[in-house]
């Protein structure tokens, strides 16, 4: 039920990715894709991350109309190298998500604009204001939706009520092996 969940947030992601674009400039520095490829990443499951990563990384570059496949190559080794991470470090608390996140828009910002030089493309803007305006706004937006998918996504455990007296009471018992 887990990967139905993140399949829909994944997808909702991209649909507001596009559509935020045309509403507010501010709000194309957003990488809301790249944020739920890190947390399906940060599951630890590299083939379910990996096929995440593509799948974004393509329906950006084809919703964008930019150099089809840069997105899909850097979000895929992005979801590669933070799945990695994540099976060797214990990453499930939030405090130690957000450099996770702000490491992850900084190095997919600079795998998208040296594919664009690497291929002779003309890069959408100017590097070092896109990858400071996508590193705020990607931290900020990821950190929220952190919240809210774990809030959505884990299943919480029932705790019973503790009681304060037992129905029955247990005697401690002596120690039949005397020193």
């Amino acid at each position: 039920m887990g990967q139905v969940k993140i399949t829909i947030a994944l997808i909702l992601a991209i649909l507001l990715q596009w559509t935020l674009r045309n509403i507010a400039e501010p709000l194309a520095y957003m990488d809301l894709p790249l944020v739920i490829v890190v947390y399906a990443a940060l599951q630890r499951d590299a083939i379910k991350a990996i096929l995440f990563g593509t799948f974004a990384g393509l329906a950006v570059d084809a919703l964008s109309g930019g150099l089809l496949g840069s997105n899909a190559f850097s979000k895929t080794l992005i979801a590669y190298i933070v799945s990695e991470i994540a099976r060797r470090v214990y990453m499930d608390n939030l405090l130690l998500r957000i450099p996770v996140i702000a490491g992850a828009c900084l190095l997919d910002d600079l795998m998208y604009f040296g594919l664009h030089e690497l291929l002779g493309q003309p890069p959408p803007g100017p590097f070092l204001e896109t990858a400071a305006y996508s590193l705020i706004g990607t931290t900020i937006a990821g950190t929220v939706i952190y919240i809210l998918l774990d809030y959505v996504l884990v299943e919480k455990k029932r705790t019973r009520k503790p009681e304060f007296f037992s129905n029955r009471r247990q005697t401690r018992r002596k120690n039949p092996i005397r020193f």
